[in-house]
C-alpha cells in the first residue's frame, strides 16, 4: 500500500456540499467527518471484501464494516445473487409474503430464547419496541438501562447521554455492568418495567454467574430482561449472545450483521410478551412494530442467504482468525517500539480496538487521531480494527505494516508529549457531546 500522504480534494468537497444539505454531514453520528482527522474524511464510492475506495481514488483496507453490520464482505456474491432474485419479483406488498414465513422460520431456528420475530430496519426500532411492550407488558414505565455506549435514538435512552437536548423525562435509570448489588439496589427501588443490557462487549466479558444474576433478578422483581444483541448477534455466535453464555432473556433485539449490511433488525422473545402485539390475547393490545419497510423482499432474502453463509462457511471462525493475527501482530510492533503501555489493541478478536493513550498513561483522543490520521495515508480505514470474514492474511499483513509505520510517529508524539507539527488539525471529538464544538464548523 502507498504510505505516501493522499489526496482528500474530491473527499473534501463533497463534505462539504454534505454539510450544506444534510444535518451534521452524515445520516450517522458515527460517520461524522468530526470522527476522522480534519480533512481526512473519505467519502466512499464503493467497495469488494474488506477493500473499499473513496472518490479520490484511493484504496483502503477497511475495519469497522458498516458499524459492524457487514461480517461476509462488501458485495458477497451469494447475498447479492438472493437479493437479485428476490427483486426482480417485486419488493413491496399489501399483503405477507412466504417469504416472511421463511425469515422467522431460519431465524427462530437460530435462537434458543425466541419463540415469536417481527422483523423491521433499524435496531432502534427493536430496542424502543422492547421497551414499549414491557411497559404494556408490566403495567410499569421505568427502564433499567445497562451503562453501555448505545441503545436508541428514542427519547428513552438519548434522553441519558450528554445530547438530549429536546428530550422530556425519560423514566430511565441506569447501572453498572458485572454488578449484581447495583442492579439489585435499582430494581429494589423502584417498580422497572424491563432491564436492557447487552450480554457482553468488545472489551467485557461476564463475569462467572453475572448473566444467570441478572436473569434471577429480574425474575424476582417482575421486571423483563431484554438482551440487545446488535453487535453479538452473528458476530458472538449466530445464536447471539444467549447461545454463547446460556442465559434466556424475556425479549431480544437484533440488527446489524443480519443482513450484512442490507437494512434488517428483529425484534424477538417469549410467546407470552410477544402475543400482546398480536391478535392472541385478551389484554389491551400493544402497538409493538408496523412497519411499510419492515419486511421488504431485499433485505430478507439478504437475511436468509446470511443465514445460509452462517451455516455452511463458519465466517465467525474466520474473523476471530484475523482478529487474533491481528491482535497479535499490532501488539508485538508497540512492544517492539517500547510503546506497549500507550498503544494497545484489546477486545474479542471479532471486535477489536485499539487503545491509545498519553505519557501519564491517560487516554488520549488527540493521539488516537493521530493513529487514525496515519492509518489512513497508509490505505487502512480503521476507527477500530473489528474484523469481517473477508480480511485475508495478506490484509492483515498489510494492515500490519501500515500499523508499524504508524506506530513510529506515534512514538514521536510521545517522546515530545504531544501532537503537535504531527496531528493536521483537531482531535476527533465523542460522536454524541452536548455541543459541536470542539469540531463546529464556521457558518456559510
Amino acid at each position: 500500500m502507498n504510505s505516501g500522504r493522499r489526496d482528500f480534494a474530491r473527499s473534501n468537497e463533497i463534505q462539504a456540499r454534505l454539510h450544506d444539505l444534510v444535518p451534521g454531514g452524515a445520516h450517522t453520528y458515527a460517520r461524522g467527518a468530526d470522527q476522522y482527522p480534519e480533512q481526512m474524511a473519505p467519502i466512499l464510492v464503493r467497495g469488494s471484501g474488506c477493500r473499499v475506495w473513496d472518490s479520490d481514488g484511493n484504496e483502503y483496507v477497511e475495519y469497522g464494516m458498516g458499524l459492524r453490520s457487514v461480517t461476509l464482505g462488501h458485495g458477497y456474491r451469494p447475498v447479492l445473487d438472493a437479493v437479485t432474485a428476490a427483486i426482480a419479483d417485486g419488493v413491496n406488498f399489501s399483503r405477507p409474503t412466504e417469504l416472511e414465513l421463511h425469515a422467522a422460520e431460519d431465524f427462530l431456528s437460530l435462537v434458543p430464547g425466541a419463540d415469536m420475530v417481527k422483523f423491521a430496519k433499524n435496531g432502534s426500532d427493536a430496542t424502543t419496541a422492547a421497551v414499549r411492550l414491557a411497559r404494556a407488558a408490566t403495567g410499569r414505565s421505568v427502564v433499567a438501562v445497562c451503562a453501555q455506549p448505545f441503545f436508541s435514538v428514542d427519547d428513552w435512552f438519548i434522553g441519558t447521554t450528554a445530547m438530549n437536548s429536546g428530550i422530556d423525562d425519560t423514566a430511565t435509570v441506569q447501572f453498572a455492568y458485572n454488578d449484581l448489588a447495583a442492579l439489585a439496589e435499582v430494581l429494589a427501588a423502584v417498580p422497572v418495567a424491563c432491564v436492557i443490557m447487552e450480554a457482553a462487549t468488545a472489551l467485557a466479558e461476564p463475569e462467572p454467574g453475572y448473566l444467570h444474576g441478572v436473569r434471577d433478578l429480574c425474575d424476582r422483581y417482575g421486571a423483563l430482561l431484554v438482551f440487545d444483541e446488535m453487535i453479538t448477534g452473528f458476530r458472538w455466535s449466530a445464536g447471539g449472545a444467549q447461545q454463547v453464555y446460556g442465559v434466556r432473556p424475556d425479549l431480544s433485539c437484533w440488527g446489524k450483521a443480519m443482513g450484512n449490511g442490507f437494512p434488517i433488525s428483529a425484534l424477538a422473545g417469549k410467546r407470552e410478551f410477544m402475543e400482546l402485539g398480536g391478535l392472541r390475547t385478551d389484554r389491551d393490545r400493544v402497538f409493538l412494530l408496523s412497519t411499510t419497510h419492515g419486511a421488504e423482499s431485499a433485505a430478507l432474502a439478504a437475511f436468509r442467504a446470511v443465514v445460509h453463509a452462517y451455516a455452511s462457511t463458519d465466517p465467525i471462525g474466520r474473523m476471530e482468525r484475523a482478529g487474533r493475527r491481528l491482535a497479535a501482530a499490532v501488539n508485538a510492533i508497540a512492544a517492539d517500539l517500547g510503546i506497549a503501555d500507550y498503544l494497545q489493541v484489546v477486545g474479542r478478536p471479532s471486535c477489536l480496538i485499539y487503545v491509545t493513550r498519553n505519557p501519564k498513561g491517560a487516554p488520549s483522543q488527540a493521539l488516537r487521531t493521530l493513529f487514525l490520521q496515519e492509518l489512513l495515508a497508509r490505505g487502512v480505514l480503521g476507527q477500530s480494527f473489528v474484523t469481517s470474514a473477508a480480511h485475508t492474511d495478506d490484509d492483515i499483513d498489510a494492515t500490519a505494516a501500515a500499523c508499524r509505520e504508524a506506530a513510529v510517529v506515534y512514538r514521536r508524539a510521545l517522546e515530545q508529549g504531544s501532537v503537535t507539527g504531527l496531528l493536521a488539525g483537531l482531535p476527533v471529538a465523542p460522536a454524541i457531546r452536548r455541543t459541536a464544538a470542539p469540531r463546529r464548523l464556521p457558518t456559510p
